[in-house]
C-alpha cells in the first residue's frame, strides 16, 4: 500500500533540451534524499555515458527479454527511431529499498504509470521560448541537422500542447535562470511533502 502522505516518486518531464536533467541534478545536490532513476534504453551510449549511471544500455533483443521477465515496468518506443526507453524494475526497487525519493524523467507513458502506481506528483518544465530551446539543442549537439532540429521543435510544440496539461504543475525554465526554476520546484516538493 502506498503511503499517500510521504511520497517517494517525483516526475519531472518536458521537451528535449528544456533542462529537466539539469533541474534534476540540482535538486539531488540540494536534497540528498533524492536520487535519479536510471532508465533502460536500446539507444547507443554517447561519449562518457556509463552503464548503470546514465542509462542501462540494452540491445533490442535484451530489452524485449527484460520485458518478458517483468523487469521493464513501463516503456515507450520512440517515434521513427525504433529506440526503446523504459523503467528498469531492479533500479527502481533498489533505490526505494534504500529509502530514496526518486526523480523520474519519463515520457508521457511513464508519467501516467507513476501517477497511477505511485501517486507521483508530476512537473512539466516549459521552455521560455522556442529560440532559446533551439540554442540549447544546438549547444548540446553542434552537428544536429536542420531536419532533426525541426523535428525536435515540432515535437516539443506537440508535448506542450497535448502532454503538458496532463501534468500536475508547469514551471518555465528561463534561459540562464536555472536557480529560479529549481527554487520554484523546491516550493512544490515542500508543499507536496517530499521533503
Amino acid at each position: 500500500m502506498i503511503n499517500k502522505i510521504n511520497k517517494k516518486i517525483l516526475v519531472i518531464g518536458g521537451p528535449t533540451g528544456v533542462g529537466e536533467s539539469a533541474v534534476t541534478k540540482k535538486i539531488i545536490e540540494k536534497y540528498p534524499v533524492f536520487t535519479r532513476l536510471v532508465t533502460a534504453t536500446t539507444r547507443k551510449p554517447r561519449k562518457k555515458e556509463k552503464y548503470g549511471k546514465d542509462y542501462y544500455f540494452f540491445t533490442n533483443n535484451k530489452f524485449r527479454e527484460e520485458i518478458k521477465k517483468g523487469n521493464i515496468l513501463e516503456y515507450q518506443n520512440t517515434r521513427n527511431k525504433n529506440i526503446y526507453y523504459g523503467t528498469f524494475k531492479i533500479d527502481l526497487e533498489n533505490k526505494l529499498l534504500k529509502g530514496y525519493n526518486i526523480i523520474v524523467n519519463p515520457d508521457i507513458t511513464g508519467v501516467r504509470y507513476y501517477k497511477k502506481k505511485y501517486n507521483a506528483i508530476s512537473i512539466f518544465i516549459m521552455p521560455d521560448n522556442f529560440n532559446n530551446l533551439i540554442k540549447r539543442l544546438k549547444k548540446r549537439d553542434a552537428k544536429i541537422s536542420q531536419e532533426e532540429l525541426n523535428e525536435r521543435i515540432n515535437y516539443a510544440k506537440y508535448e506542450i500542447k497535448k502532454e503538458a496539461p496532463l501534468y500536475d504543475y508547469k514551471v518555465i525554465n528561463k534561459q540562464n535562470k536555472l536557480e529560479n526554476t529549481v527554487n520554484k520546484i523546491t516550493k512544490i516538493i515542500k508543499n507536496e511533502k517530499y521533503i
